[in-house]
């Protein structure tokens, strides 16, 4: 049984339909990447699978269950990068990807925290404000937050959005140690450079698979 099932996904939006009987499957421990041209539909995918979003039709599954992202089990199962994510406006850096680890009951949450903002080169800005980081600081931390806790299956919008060239492959070389710790990824993206390096599938929206 895939860990994730997507299965005749449709959203309209008024007259508008964007995605039409769409199938998709995750297996744990393998990475799917959606490509294509902007407004394809790509995001709109990950809004329905991440619950952001309600399908017209279809069915999305996790573990053979309809995925409900009010469940607290999904919610221990789920990461996602989408934009539009919102930071705690008051809470710095390290406290923020405190909070997440701790809520998650990660062991040694602080040492893991430390690791991360090194490895993802957030260090200098740990105790500043989420409003204060530039774009690219920004992005890191929303990817930070994602990896800080333990997950089964990530949703990644575009991650290497607004990443320089070696954020990309560091993005690249973790998210490959997390397909082999058995997480399950889908992910969109517009890098040939990261979808080669993760993707063992990928999904062209709108063209052939």
């Amino acid at each position: 049984m895939p860990l994730l099932e997507v299965r005749g996904l449709t959203r309209r939006y008024g007259e508008i339909e964007v995605i039409s009987g769409f199938d998709l499957d995750v297996e744990a421990g393998s990475a799917v990447a959606l490509v294509g041209r902007n407004g394809a539909g790509k995001s709109t995918v990950l809004r329905c699978v991440t619950g952001v979003d309600t399908p017209t039709a279809g069915t999305v599954l996790l573990d053979g269950e309809p995925l409900d992202e009010r469940d607290p089990g999904v919610r221990a199962a789920l990461a996602s990068v989408l934009d539009g994510m919102d930071f705690f406006p008051d809470l710095s850096v390290v406290e923020h990807l405190d909070l997440f680890a701790k809520a998650h009951r990660v062991e040694d949450a602080e040492q893991v925290v430390d690791q991360l903002l090194q490895s993802i080169g957030l260090t200098a800005q740990a105790g500043q404000l989420p409003g204060s980081l530039s774009s690219g600081q920004r992005r890191r931390l929303t990817l930070a937050s994602a990896f800080v806790r333990p997950s089964r299956l990530m949703v990644l919008d575009e991650p290497e959005q607004r990443l320089d060239a070696d954020a990309v492959i560091w993005l690249a070389d973790r998210l490959k140690r997390d397909k082999a710790a058995g997480v399950g990824i889908l992910m969109a993206s517009h890098s040939p450079q990261l979808v080669d390096a993760v993707a063992d599938r990928v999904v062209d929206i709108g063209g052939a698979s």
